[in-house]
């Protein structure tokens, strides 16, 4: 069965309600595995088999269900659709305000002098001219209600479906406040004595929903700011040489092997490897770093970077989608769209939420007025106030915003979280596990010592040259050093037969017609190698935090090549931080304890994990969390990704390999384990943020709809206005959006 993933954009969601019946609609259907809504972003994002289902029945699902699903592929101007749908929520609301306004006025007008104690002027009594009053509020009222249409179109179409959302309760309560007062019009001309009229309530009730809407799209939009930014890094133009021709075209035109022309000044438009010129490059937009880099023939460079003060030519890699840019606004994207685990419990909610309320409402009412007695005008503003009051958008947009801005947030600290999943683990971790190499350390090991055993026909220039000859087909860092110090001292290398590479041991070849052995003290037990009176030497240089390599030659010990890393400068500094926060933090390597050891002490950690074959670091991570820690695991190799995979959190160096990347849940784009601390801090302010959306949209609701069922009244207090009912039903989503975009304040603790 083959799974693919894809995303639409779904018109017509009004509340947490919609999200639910979009979710039903699609899975229900054959082949869909997983089916998730974001409200705050409007996405479906769907894992489905082709074979069993198409995109048109997708499609034609949500239809059904009484929404618009839009390809995401084909939807190339969904900001410009934004934009458009702000405007037009501004313009019905001021429209439906100019109609309200005056109707407000005129309907409350009268209430005003009674309570002042005195009686209005004649001309404005309606008492004196009630059939004129009632027909101006009636024209005045239509207006607003025919403005508000969608309301009515799209609530009542879901509520036929068995679907009800927030336009159904709007529409409801609207109507029965029209259609009430229309009928109290026929009553006053036909002579019945009372002005019981409820226009004021449905259009000042449209009119200040129609203002939350507007107030609700502008915060959404706001929340995408960093995807915006991201976005806007991206230069328009590029000039490239096709076909001996200089031309400038889109810079989404441009082609895998295109020659790119970059000026001083000018951003580049796409990632490359540099053909012809030298230059500086700041790549602060991805790394971080204020330093520009230096880039000659045969460097990389990537796409949205500025050329700093050099001419340069280079042949394009990755266009489109694949570059470095492009990746990581997909990244954020996902994580924006996906949903967290605490999201669960409001969604299970927001499921019965809308058909709980109607039933709430009516049942209210019907007791007011045939249990207690009340008169129908009494009971009608029960009905209306309860629909009106309750507000499942602010269950809906209370985890999808913080979310959103949050790991929008990490995407300008260059921290990219990959799922809102882990963005909210992150907050539990209390242990951090670091790889050695190439994390806590340079990854860019030294030869340091060589040291050759007592009475072996070899000199040190000898036994680096063996070393070397052998290392040069390996790829391992220790390796690369021993390789790299022989070609600093002008040394050949010798043809080797019989290569192996050995993981988490080392390597034999053969070198001359004499078997070699070089790697740790396990390969030389393993291969029964006597190692006589070498402990002090091997003891002292790991006491200075170098890593000893035995050499052995046709089985008999021939010295030690001692290699070192050096500590990244900010390694100890994320310790602390991470200690400050409460984290514990362990050091995982496949280097001998006593060479761990010292570097975790030069660093600060407490728990060292050493000799670990890269086999078994994933097990390492079980044995931690079978102890019942919560962990993150930080590293950057290939060798990482099971651990990564493992952890509870895998979180990759930006500059590690695309293995490691894909395995893990953040990426620290700027290549600092400093951010593992900012990760875990947007993590806990996150969640914090989230826990107070759920609580105030819970209590709320909780509070709200008992008060305007009359619990107020029957302690003797007073009857909730339904326009006061709308008022608070708008401020309250307006209100979980704005506590969400006090994230982006955020800033680390240093």
């Amino acid at each position: 069965m083959e799974i693919r993933k894809k995303d639409f954009r779904i018109e017509g969601m009004t509340c947490a309600a919609c999200v639910r019946a979009v979710e039903r609609a699609v899975k229900k259907l054959p082949g869909v595995t997983e089916a998730g809504v974001n409200l705050a972003t409007e996405k479906l994002n769907i894992s489905y088999d082709p074979a069993q289902v198409s995109i048109s029945g997708i499609v034609n699902a949500v239809s059904k269900a009484g929404y618009k699903a839009v390809d995401e592929t084909e939807q190339k101007e969904g900001g410009l659709q934004k934009k458009n749908e702000i405007q037009s929520l501004k313009t019905r609301f001021i429209w439906s305000a100019v109609f309200a306004a005056p109707l407000l006025i005129i309907a409350m007008g009268p209430m005003l002098f009674k309570s002042l104690g005195t009686m209005p002027p004649q001309p404005f009594d309606p008492m004196r001219y009630p059939v004129p009053f009632a027909v101006i509020q009636f024209l005045l009222c239509t207006p607003v209600v025919v403005i508000g249409r969608k309301y009515f179109t799209v609530g009542f179409r879901n509520l036929a479906k068995l679907s009800p959302n927030m336009d159904s309760l709007i529409a409801m309560g609207t109507s029965a406040a029209y259609l009430y007062s229309l009928y109290n019009i026929y009553r006053i001309m036909a002579g019945y004595p009372g002005y019981e009229l409820y226009f004021e309530s449905a259009a000042v009730i449209l009119t200040l929903i129609t203002l939350g809407k507007y107030m609700e799209a502008v915060s959404k939009g706001k929340t995408s700011d960093a995807i915006k930014k991201l976005v806007e890094l991206t230069p328009k133009q590029a000039s490239i040489i096709r076909g001996g021709e200089a031309l400038i075209v889109p810079a989404g035109e441009v082609l895998t092997g295109d020659i790119v022309l970059v000026r001083p000044g000018e951003k580049l438009p796409v990632d490359g490897i540099v053909t012809e010129g030298s230059t500086s490059v700041d790549e602060s937009m991805l790394t971080g770093e204020s330093i520009p880099v230096e880039k000659n023939a045969g460097d990389t460079v990537i796409g949205a970077s500025i050329n700093k003060n050099g001419f340069i030519h280079y042949r394009a890699t990755k266009v489109g989608k694949d570059t470095a840019l492009a990746r990581i606004i997909k990244l954020v994207e996902d994580a924006q769209g996906s949903k967290a685990p605490i999201a669960r419990l409001a969604d299970v909610i927001s499921g019965y939420f809308v058909p709980v309320v109607i039933i709430l409402a009516i049942a209210g009412a019907a007791l007011w007025y045939f249990a207690a007695g009340e008169t129908l005008s009494f009971s009608i503003t029960i009905l209306i106030s309860v629909l009106v009051i309750a507000c499942p958008c602010a269950l809906g947009l209370a985890t999808p915003t913080a979310i959103m801005v949050g790991t929008g947030k990490g995407a300008q600290f260059g921290v990219l979280i990959k799922s809102g999943a882990a963005l909210e683990t992150a907050h539990k971790i209390n242990t951090v596990v670091m790889d050695k190499t190439g994390t806590i350390t340079e990854g860019r090991p030294k030869l340091t010592d060589i040291v050759v055993s007592e009475g072996f026909p070899l000199s040190e220039r000898d036994l680096l040259h063996m070393a070397a000859s052998c290392e040069k087909g390996s790829e391992h860092p220790l390796g690369e050093a021993i390789v790299k110090a022989a070609e600093e001292r002008g040394l050949n290398f010798e043809a080797v037969d019989a290569f192996e590479a050995i993981p988490g041991r080392g390597i034999s070849a053969r070198f001359l017609n004499q078997d070699v052995l070089l790697g740790n003290r396990k390969l030389m037990d393993e291969r029964a190698v006597v190692l006589d009176r070498v402990d002090t030497d091997a003891r002292r240089l790991a006491g200075e935090g170098k890593t000893p390599m035995f050499a052995a030659v046709d089985g008999r010990y021939a010295g030690i090549l001692a290699v070192a890393d050096t500590m990244k400068e900010s390694s100890r500094a994320a310790v602390e931080r991470l200690h400050k926060m409460g984290v514990s933090v362990a050091m995982l390597t496949g280097d001998n304890r006593r060479t761990a050891q010292a570097i975790a002490a030069q660093a600060g950690i407490e728990l060292v994990l050493a000799e670990v074959l890269p086999g078994d670091k994933a097990n390492e991570i079980k044995k931690l969390q079978r102890s019942g820690r919560k962990t993150a695991m930080v590293g950057d190799g290939i060798n990482d990704a099971p651990a990564l995979a493992q952890a509870d959190v895998g979180i990759a160096i930006g500059s590690g390999t695309d293995v490691a990347i894909e395995s893990a849940d953040i990426v620290l784009m700027k290549n600092d384990l400093r951010d593992t601390a900012v990760a875990i801090e947007l993590s806990r302010k996150t969640i914090a943020n989230i826990k107070q959306n759920l609580f105030w949209a819970f209590a709320y609701n909780t509070l709200g709809i008992p008060v305007a069922m009359g619990a107020l009244y029957l302690l003797g207090g007073p009857l909730l206005n339904p326009v006061l009912a709308a008022l608070a039903m708008s401020l309250s989503s307006v209100s979980v959006l704005t506590n969400a975009l006090r994230l982006r304040g955020f800033k680390p603790s240093v």
